[in-house]
Formats: C-alpha cells, sequence, structure tokens
C-alpha cells in the first residue's frame, strides 16, 4: 500500500468541517477542480469513499467518519509535537465544548471550574441549538455538549449521556415581593404573578402539573425560553420566576433575589453527552470523573428531561 498523504489528508480534514466543497476551496486558496482531484486521489489511496453526494451537500460516508477521526489524532499529536520542540515543554490540550445557547452560564462554568486557569489547557466555548451542537458532535468539531436534553438513542447510535447533576426547581423572586413570611406554596401561587418557562419545556410540563394538583390558577406575567430572561424578569420585579437557584446564585447571595418556595418535585437534569471516539479527548475524562469518559458505555438517563432549556 502507498504511503498516506498527509497532505491530502489535511486537505480532507478542511472538506469535511467546512459547510461546502466551495467554502473548503475558498480557504484553502485552491479550485474545486484541484481539491476534488486531491481528496479522490485520497479515497483511491484509502480504497474508500470518504464523501457521499446528496444534492449540492458533501455527507461524510461511515468510512469518512473513521478518517476524520483519526486525522483529527494524527494533527493534534503534530501540533503538539511542534509545541513541545519550539521550547514549550509540552502541548497544550483544546477542548471544544458546545452548549445550549439557554444554558445557565453557572452550570457551564460549574463544570468547567476544574480546566479554568490551567496553562496547559486552552477551552473553546460554542453555543447553539440541539441540533447544531450534535451536528458539531457528530463531525469532531466539539469533543462534549452540555444540555438538558437527552439525545435520541437506541443500539447503533454514538452518543453517550452523562448525568451531571439535577438541580432543584424553586420560586424565585425580590425580597419585597416575599417579604410577608408564613404563606403557603399555594397562597403564594394564588396571590402572586409568575413568570415561567414555555409551554413545551419539560419546567413548565412540572409546573402545570404542580398547580392542577394544587388547584390553583396562577396569573402569568411572562414566559420565556432563556433562563436568562427569566433571571432578569425575576431581577425587576415582574413576578416570582420558576427556575432551578443556581442559574440566580450570585444574585441570591447578594440578597437581590430570594427563595420564596422550592417546587418539590420539580427538578431540571444537567447532562454532558459525547460520543464514542477511538481517541476520546483526556480532558474529558478529568472533567466527568473517570479517564474512559469517552470510550465507555453510555449512562442511562432514568427520565427523559423533555424539551425545557436553561
Amino acid at each position: 500500500m502507498a504511503a498516506l498523504n498527509l497532505h491530502h489528508l489535511r486537505l480532507f480534514r478542511a472538506v469535511a468541517v467546512e459547510p461546502s466543497l466551495t467554502a473548503a476551496a475558498r480557504r484553502l486558496n485552491l479550485s474545486q477542480s484541484a481539491l476534488s482531484t486531491q481528496i479522490r486521489q485520497l479515497e483511491q489511496s484509502l480504497g474508500h469513499d470518504l464523501f457521499e453526494r446528496r444534492g449540492r451537500a458533501l455527507h461524510l460516508t461511515e468510512a469518512g467518519r473513521i478518517a476524520l477521526d483519526h486525522a483529527e489524532a494524527i494533527f493534534r499529536t503534530a501540533d503538539d509535537l511542534t509545541q513541545t520542540l519550539r521550547g514549550t515543554g509540552r502541548g497544550r490540550l483544546v477542548l471544544r465544548v458546545g452548549a445550549l445557547a439557554t444554558l445557565s452560564r453557572n452550570l457551564q462554568m460549574q463544570f468547567l471550574r476544574p480546566l479554568i486557569g490551567r496553562s496547559d489547557v486552552e477551552v473553546v466555548l460554542r453555543s447553539g441549538s440541539q441540533g447544531e451542537l450534535m451536528r458539531g458532535l457528530e463531525a469532531h468539531a466539539l469533543d462534549v455538549m452540555l444540555t438538558n436534553l437527552a439525545p435520541p438513542r437506541d443500539a447503533a447510535s454514538p452518543w453517550l449521556v452523562h448525568r451531571l447533576s439535577e438541580q432543584p426547581v424553586s420560586l424565585i423572586g425580590t425580597p419585597a415581593r416575599i417579604a410577608r413570611p408564613g404563606r403557603s406554596l399555594a397562597d403564594l401561587l394564588a396571590s402572586e404573578p409568575v413568570v415561567l418557562p414555555t409551554p413545551e419545556t419539560a419546567l413548565r410540563e412540572g409546573f402545570d402539573a404542580l398547580v392542577s394538583r394544587l388547584g390553583v390558577v396562577p396569573v402569568v406575567a411572562a414566559e420565556a425560553d432563556d433562563m436568562a430572561m427569566l433571571r432578569l424578569l425575576a431581577r425587576e420585579d415582574a413576578g416570582l420566576a420558576v427556575i432551578p437557584p443556581i442559574v440566580v446564585q450570585d444574585e441570591l447571595a447578594a440578597g437581590v433575589l430570594a427563595e420564596a418556595a422550592q417546587l418539590d418535585p420539580i427538578t431540571e437534569t444537567f447532562l454532558a453527552v459525547t460520543r464514542e471516539r477511538r481517541f476520546p479527548n483526556p480532558l474529558i475524562g478529568s472533567l466527568l470523573g473517570h479517564p474512559s469518559a469517552g470510550g465507555a458505555q453510555p449512562t442511562d438517563v432514568d427520565a427523559d428531561p423533555g424539551t425545557g432549556e436553561w
């Protein structure tokens, strides 16, 4: 077998991570025909098609995904070698993290805190929708996704779902709004306006079931699918917000907001999603507490966290 052409492999990786062949050719300063020719030469040397065309778009084949996984490992090792021989002493590790755009920043920082300040680590953060982040994981552009939405999984799925924490949910408001002590949960919900997650979220489903059991019809002051917006509405005294206390931990500590009541048994589940990889990022294991986080069997999630977003 002919020796692997690393130049062709680098071109292949560029095409695999760009949205189109045109974009890859533009970034590489090559013509599309020259780029296509060199990709075909790589396919011939490997004996497999690396892409399949669907309409105008190129998609990785199974062999292409394997090739991309190896290409990432090869060039990461090459980068480490270059940095070491240039006198840096050791290569820096890069962790690429995707998080739902609506996910609590406090929860993200809680997850990443062990890496913050390490001179040998660079953390790259990306936000987006669940679909965008899943595509990033699939293309190896992300190492881990932070979410509260468990991805669909079956025996053939590559996803590994790691339960990080389960957060309680409370009614949170300004001290002035909840100043009168001793009120029951039913009294609070009947007498104070509430700020709620939108109806399609798991949090809202749990809240609606709770008020139904209590026989209360609350006055809804506002709805939002973004925890940052719920936090701001609570700070502006729009009403009592249904929110995990960790989202507003700074405001609670400063006395800007206060907890009126905990909404048992409503909780939110915080998840990290990775995919099975032959060469997992070693930083993932340190964050998840075990060395095989990139290649272990998926952790079962006891209950589907629904479609709620932090």
